[in-house]
Order: structure tokens, then sequence, then C-alpha cells
């Protein structure tokens, strides 16, 4: 690290006069352009023979700010083409226009692309044309391994320059050139954290590039085809977005099913059609029926369908995922004992188990600050979300007396107004609660990169779970008004869905369309610098949080609630449908590209809708159990209050056993899946055993 911090041999540094972009170099020869057929003489040297190309491919862009002087930027360029063995990043470097300019534009070799393979586990096409675990000491027998823009996606190969950038550590108590003397780093102190936190970084985000970006939105959203082309969509952006909208066309697909029922349930079934006109109407009068009601009505088999149609969908996505996580390399990502995550910080220390030097956090600090600080703050949300609750009740209760007392259009209009309003202050909360979930995590100093997800994940879920179906129990369990359940399911299947479309697509297309494009005009032949720079202008991408709560609230809408409300599915179906290609333009045109790690499946959310699938067997129970028909029939038959709650909850059971049985029939991935993924820990076990028989004989 102390070698990289040397001026000698930087490229654009005093020895040598900077090479500018589209332009001539000092000595008289054409410069290299930051193009994918880019020449090798701006960039840095590569220390390894094979990793030499002519062709060298703009991938990530490094922002610097206005401490950065030109000092401190060859350093820098040193540091990161420096080789990994002397405690640099082993990438490759562009000084952009010259050692003045505040861009640096990275790349990265076949050498350091391969050991980063290696070390996150994925797989990759061997030369018998199976998917085996990559191994770096192998390599020359995997398919295309000599060929990096097909060998590895995209995304890939710059979520690798950023996994080095995040790995670089100070290997000893070093002075950043250029910046005051109290700018230092200690020994193994996280240097790009540290370079941000000083302000000599400033950003580091991906480059989209303009062919493979126009040829993606042609064939994903500009279209008229149905189908998405997730292959592609993982080329570009990575397994996480791929997972995402292969489960948002799974889902929307199998909303179809549960839509044909909802709408041949309204259309001929009495009772619901009644039960609708009364919620419109907010009139409470019964009507007298000619012709007497089935037994079985539409509510008790929307009820049933959805309850197991929920365990069928979860299950054969958990089968199409196992599928799509073989077919794009990452069902065996590697788990091994990770590096303290950027953000981690505490006392310089011996890790134990590793025997590393680096920053160490006690345990109970961390408890400690979960139980005295995260814990009220979140109960202290929570609360929030029940005092919107009764508030929502106490304008209910006006606006009923009023519409009682007026009687006219006016009033009945009003009838929703608190449910509206309700939705705004809910969703605002939300907002403002994910801000703060995750100044809480950040807090907690959690070590693992996973461990900070899982508890950022938790505090959302909990808050989701609570702040968007509370209300919708309380109705249900309480007070016990299916009439007032029903209206409100309505409001927040028409309202919510608005709300999400005008905060998602339609307030960033306008910001992006009046205020940040004309900042950003470019023409054919400006510089590439400056285009690279306009990418810079794109908002960060806020990631898929809010798009997988979306997607986890209209699961819960559908399979806790809608027995009260058989349209539900198609609502939701025709939301999703322009779902799909509204969340497709704003990750291509409304927001830089974000970095994504590959991932093997939808994590923790695949769990949230699980639980989901097994509370709705209570929730619907409990419904039919206020059914006005249900009740009205034991009564005839002469069964008590406590008779029709055991029977309720006998069913209940029994419909649990049902689903964990049709769980365990449906196994979680398809048989030739299962062989693969055995056949590659196999291959992977007897590849380690024999790498400790190659140290040991040496």
């Amino acid at each position: 690290m102390s070698k990289a911090a040397d001026d000698g041999g930087v490229p654009g540094g005093r020895g040598e006069p900077a090479q500018q972009l589209g332009g001539e170099a000092a000595g008289g020869k054409l410069a290299s352009k930051l193009s994918a057929s880019s020449f090798t003489p701006g960039w840095t040297k590569v220390s390894c023979p094979c990793c030499a190309s002519e062709r060298v491919e703009p991938l990530v862009l490094v922002k610097l700010g206005q401490k950065a002087v030109p000092e401190t930027k060859r350093w820098l360029i040193k540091l990161i083409g420096a080789p990994q063995k002397d405690g640099g990043a082993g990438l490759l470097a562009h000084p952009g226009e010259d050692a003045t300019g505040n861009i640096i534009v990275l790349s990265a070799p076949r050498c350091t692309l391969l050991r980063a393979t290696e070390e996150l586990g994925l797989c990759k096409i061997y030369h018998t044309g199976e998917m085996e675990a990559f191994a770096y000491n192998d390599r020359d027998n995997f398919r295309n391994s000599d060929n990096m823009e097909v060998f590895l996606t995209s995304a890939e190969r710059q979520y690798i320059i950023k996994y080095e950038l995040d790995g670089l550590r100070a290997q000893k108590d070093l002075r950043i050139p250029g910046l005051p003397d109290s700018c230092t780093l200690q020994k193994r102190d996280n240097i790009w954290q540290k370079l941000g936190q000083v302000g000599v970084v400033v950003d580091t985000f991906p480059l989209h590039n303009p062919d493979k970006l126009k040829d993606l939105s042609e064939s994903w959203y500009s279209g008229n085809q149905l189908s998405q082309p997730l292959d592609k969509v993982n080329e570009y952006f990575g397994s996480s977005v791929a997972f995402y909208f292969s489960f948002l066309d799974f889902y929307t697909w199998s909303l179809l099913p549960p839509a044909i029922l909802g709408l041949f349930i309204a259309y001929f079934s009495r009772e619901v059609q009644r039960e609708m006109l009364q919620s419109v109407s907010g009139s409470q009068e019964e009507e007298v029926q000619d012709e007497p009601d089935p037994l079985i009505s539409g509510h008790m088999f929307q009820a049933v369908f959805s309850m197991l149609w929920s365990t069928v969908v979860i299950e054969l996505w958990k089968r199409r995922s196992s599928t799509l996580s073989y077919q794009w390399g990452t069902l065996n990502l590697a788990e091994r004992f990770a590096e303290p995550r950027p953000g981690f910080h505490g006392d310089l220390g011996v890790n134990p188990v590793t025997g590393r030097v680096e920053p160490l956090f006690p345990e109970w600090k961390r408890d400690l600050r979960m139980a005295l600080v995260s814990v009220p703050v979140v109960g202290l949300f929570l609360g929030l979300v029940v005092l919107g609750m009764m508030c929502f009740y106490w304008a209910e209760a006006r606006v009923k007396w009023l519409h009682k007392d007026w009687d006219s259009m006016i009033s009945q209009t009003f009838l929703y107004v608190p449910s509206v309003l309700h939705i705004v202050y809910t969703n605002m909360l939300a907002t403002v609660y994910r801000t703060v979930a995750t100044s809480l995590t950040e807090y907690e100093n959690h070590r693992e990169e996973s461990a900070y997800d899982n508890h950022l994940t938790g505090k959302i879920l909990v808050f989701t779970f609570f702040n968007n179906f509370a209300v919708l129990f309380h109705i249900a369990f309480f007070k016990q008004d299916v009439p007032l359940l029903r209206k409100r399911l309505a409001s927040l299947l028409i309202i919510t869905q608005l709300v999400n479309q005008v905060t998602e697509v339609v307030i960033p297309f306008l910001v992006d369309r009046f205020i940040s494009a004309p900042n950003r005009s470019e023409r054919e032949d400006d510089p590439k610098e400056d285009k690279f720079r306009n990418q810079g202008t794109l908002p960060t991408f806020p990631g898929l949080f809010a798009e997988y709560i979306e997607l986890l609230v209209q699961f819960g809408y559908l399979s806790l609630f809608s027995c009260v409300f058989p349209l539900t599915a198609v609502l939701l179906l025709l939301n999703n449908l322009t779902e799909i290609r509204s969340d497709a333009y704003k990750i291509c045109k409304l927001f830089r590209k974000p970095f994504y790690p590959p991932v093997a499946s939808m994590g923790v959310w695949k769990v949230a809708f699980e639980v989901l699938s097994f509370v709705s067997v209570v929730s619907n129970c409990w419904l039919l159990l206020l059914s006005p028909r249900l009740q009205k029939t034991s009564q005839e038959a002469g069964m008590s209050g406590s008779h029709l709650l055991v029977g309720a909850v006998m069913v209940e059971h029994v419909l649990i056993l049902v689903k964990v049985i049709m769980a365990a029939l449906i196994p979680d991935e398809p048989d030739w899946i299962r062989k693969k993924r055995e056949h590659i820990e196999y291959t992977s076990m007897q590849a380690l055993r024999q790498q400790k028989l190659n140290v040991q004989e040496s």
C-alpha cells in the first residue's frame, strides 16, 4: 500500500504529459478514447501479460471532489492500478481528460475478474457444456474464459470493480497525498470509505452502454411483446434486478386464475352484487330476495381458492427461481467469512477467527443499541400507525353521521375521504420510516453485509405489515364490520395503485423531462467524458425495496381479504400489466445504472410471502365466520356461537394441513436442478481437496 502511495510511474503524473481523450497527446500520437474499442496507452498498465488487450471497456466512473488535487488523483490512480499483492485493487484506471480533471474511469483486467469470479462463487459453463463452480486454477477449461465480455455479464464485471474497491484496506498507516496531515489512513482502514468521508471521492457508479441499453429497451418495454427478455436484463442489470422482474412477471400472470374467478363470482353471485352496491352507496339495507341463495356462496369458494392458490404460486415460484439461478450461474454462491462491510467501524484489533487485523465491535454493544434505541424507535412508529388508525375511525364516524344527516351526493362522496387521507398518511409515514430504519441499522454497526441487509429488511417488513394491514385486521377481527372492510379494501386497491404510479413513474419522469434533461443535453460529437458526466446527473436508483414491498402488500390484500372483495385480483392484474413496463422504463431511463451483487433468489422476501400465505388461512376462516349467510345457516341448524367457532378452528387446521401437504408434494426445485446442484457441490469439494494436496506436496 505504501508502494501504491508513491507518485512515480503514474499515468498522467509529473513524469509524463496526460493524454487527452478525443485529441492528440503531447507526443503527437492519438490518445485512447473511452469506448469499447479503446487502446491501452491511456490506461494504467497491467502487470500480467495474459491481461494485455487492445480493447478496454469503460465500466465504472469515479467522480472526485474539490479536495482531490492532481497529486491526490495521481496517487489514487496508482493505488487502483497497483497489483493486489502490493495492496492495490488490480484494476485499470484512466484519468479522463488529464490529471486535473474530476473523473477517473475504471475497467478491470482478465485476471482480476477471474479471481473475483471464484471468490464470489459464480458458476460458469465448463468445456463439457455443464455449469461448474468457477476455479481460477482451472480457468482455461471454462468456455470463453479468454473473452470477458462473453464470459461475464456487464453487471458482473461492474460489480466486481465495486467489490475490489470496497475491499481496499490500508496495509500500514499512511497520509493521503495532497491532503492535510489530519487526513491519514490507519492500518486496516477501509480506504474507499475513508476517501468518501474526506471528500476525495464523491460518487462511484457503473456506466451505461448506450447500444446495449437501446437494444434492451426495444425488446423490453418499447414494443408490444408480452414476454420479458430476462436473460438480457440479467446481463445488463444483474441477477438481483432480473429476479425481481421475473417474479413480477410470474406473479402477474398467476393473477389470471383468481381474476377470472372474481369476475365470474361478481357477475353470477347476487349476494356479491348486492354487497358491492351497498359499499358504493353506503347503505346497509337488506334487499328481499325471491329466490333462495345457493348453499355455498361465492365468498366461501373465493376464500378456499385464495388459500390454496397462494401456496401453489409460492411453491411453483421456488422451482422457477432455482431454474433461473442455475441458468444465471448463481446456484452455488460462495459462503465465505467475508471482509467487514465498508460501513463497519470499531477499535482496531485481531479477529480471533481469521487472525486478520481489522476493526472490532463487541456484540453486547450492538445488542444494547438494538434494545435501547432501535426497538423503542420502531415501537414509536408503530404507535404512530395506531394513532393514524384511531383518527381514521373518528373521521369515519363523523362522515357517517354527516351523511345520515344530509343524505346527499356530496355527503356520499365524503364517505371515502377518511380512507383516502389515511392512505396518504400511511404512505408518507412509510417513506419517513424507511429513512429512519436505514439510519438505525447503520447505528447498530453490523459487520457483515448480509447481517445489515437482514436487519434492515426485518425492520421494514414489521412496519410494512403493521402499517398496511393493521386497520384491515382491526376492522375484521375487532369491529367485525365486513361492509367497512370491503369499502376500505376497495379504497386501498384503487388509491394506493394510483399513488404508487404517480410517485414512482410520473413524478420522476416530469422531473427528468423538464428539470434534469435540459441540463445534460449532449451531441454526438461531445467528448466521452462529458457523456459520462451526464450519466452522473441522473438520480440514484432507489433500490428494489419499495418494489418488493408493493408486491408483498398486493399479495396480502389478495390472499388475506379477497373473499370480501372478489374483484381484488382483477384490479391487481390490470395494475401489474402496466407496472412491468413502467418499472422497466424507470430503471432504464429515469435513474443511473445501479450496482447489484449476484444473488441466488429473492432472499428474505420469499419467506415473507410464505408467511402471508399461511396467515391467509386464519384471516379467511375468520371472515367466513362473520359471513351473515353462515351465521344464518348455523342459527337455522341450531348451532351456538361456540360450536360455530370450534368448527371454524377445525376447518382452519385442516386447511393448514392441506397447505403443508401441498408444499411438501411440490419440490422446491426440479429434479434435474437438484442433481446439477449436487454435482456442482461434489466437484467443488474435489477441487478443494486437490488444492490442499498440491499445497502439502509443495
